[in-house]
């Protein structure tokens, strides 16, 4: 492997995990750069611009960088961080490839591979991938490797592929990168085309499936799963859309061991920034649900509290989503709504399109100001913006921070 020579792209966590897999002193190239420069670790970073495709055997590339980005069309040998350690095409030519449970959706995958590894930690289980550990850091003598997958991920993935596929409802989103809604349910489904007879693909039912191998089964509802596992839906603790994660991993374990345990999945704390349960000194109820990029985690959300009173904070970058499905929705609940971020002028026309009491608020400290005078111990305030939060914070964590140093202030 060391003999060849290749190339990075994107300058970001998983290609610099990549490179100091091997001990560092790599090429990359990178959009923000404008001069080539040298990092702390003998790594060259070039503009993209410079990029040579004959001067590399082949490439490794970012999840993240778009289809049409001109590294990836020219590029002829190029492969995802999945395709590089997990193919038995792969120039690093792995002496071992561990069993891989790929899981992927638009919400609920990182509840749904936590709960996964959580269950099966015992059996030397270890997660990675888009939770935030890049494959580069995995240890390849573990037995099992639970993996959050992007859509991007997925995209740029031709080589290899999941011993189990666990698919969650997909909805529209990041269509922009994808160049469509077809485009996005296609590289959802990318997978299949290369799973083989005897492994699992669980797939929402309705979905344009291709040509697999694999054994797929099509779910429905929670209660599909339910009865083709034999899982006892009254013995978990989760309800919404939690409830659809435990039994997700659940099934999983009931694949691998034909085990089912109640205690363990009961015992997995859920993680903080999806709705998150806060009380004020006021006895109030916020739910800080700052995850919700996207609307049908926000749909989850309502859904959870049903005829309450909602004060609902919702805004931010929506992607370029139509979120007239959403607003919809708004209807059939006990809503205000209090408009923050660069989609406010969108989301204020359709507030009044639909009908839908609003409060333009810009930005979420002003939000919080204007539920707090009519706040009740009766009704919920709720952050679940649709949106990413990159307009106006650093991350979705930053966002959810701040919304709960907010509350705490109120006086």
């Amino acid at each position: 492997m060391k003999e060849k020579n290749f190339a990075l792209f994107g300058y970001g966590k998983t290609t610099r995990a990549i490179a100091n897999y091997f001990n560092n002193h790599c090429i990359f190239f990178d959009d923000q750069v404008e001069n080539s420069k040298v990092d702390e670790h003998g790594n060259i970073i070039h503009p993209s611009s410079k990029y040579n495709p004959s001067d590399f055997d082949f490439a490794i590339t970012t999840p993240s960088l778009k289809p049409n980005h001109f590294l990836i069309q020219n590029t002829p040998n190029l492969y995802s961080e999945y395709d590089f350690f997990l193919s038995p095409t792969s120039p690093l030519k792995p002496k071992k490839i561990p069993f891989s449970i790929w899981i992927s959706g638009t919400n609920g995958k990182t509840t749904t591979t936590q709960m996964l590894t959580h269950l099966l930690k015992d059996k030397g289980a270890i997660s990675g991938g888009n939770i935030g550990t890049p494959l580069a850091t995995l240890d390849q003598s573990a037995p099992i490797w639970i993996l959050e997958t992007s859509s991007f991920t997925l995209h740029h993935t031709k080589k290899a592929s999941p011993n189990i596929y666990l698919l969650l409802p997909i909805t529209p989103d990041h269509l922009a990168w994808h160049n469509g809604e077809p485009n996005y349910i296609k590289d959802k489904l990318s997978p299949l085309l290369r799973m083989k007879e005897g492994e699992l693909a669980l797939i929402p039912k309705g979905l344009p499936l291709p040509k697999s191998s694999a054994f797929i089964l099509e779910y429905g509802t929670p209660q599909d799963i339910a009865n083709f596992f034999d899982i006892k839906m009254n013995k978990i603790n989760f309800e919404g859309a939690f409830l659809l994660d435990a039994l997700i991993a659940l099934a999983a374990t009931k694949v691998l061991f034909d085990e089912i345990n109640y205690d363990a999945i009961n015992a997995f704390k859920l993680d903080k920034h999806r709705q998150e349960e806060i009380i004020d000194k006021f006895g109030r109820i916020w739910i800080n649900d700052s995850k919700a990029t996207n609307l049908d985690a926000t749909l989850s959300a309502i859904k959870r509290f049903g005829k309450k009173k909602m004060h609902l904070i919702i805004g931010g970058d929506d992607k370029g989503v139509d979120l007239t499905s959403l607003f919809k929705e708004f209807t059939k609940y006990n809503i205000t709504l209090y408009t923050i971020g660069s989609n406010q002028e969108k989301l204020v026309t359709l507030a009044k399109e639909f009908q839908i009491p609003f409060i333009a608020c810009s930005d979420l400290k002003n939000a919080i100001k204007q539920i707090h005078k009519i706040h009740n111990k009766e009704s919920i305030a709720l952050l679940s913006p649709a949106a990413a939060s990159l307009d106006q914070f650093s991350s979705y964590k930053e966002r959810g921070e701040k919304f709960k140093e907010y509350i705490k202030a109120l006086q």
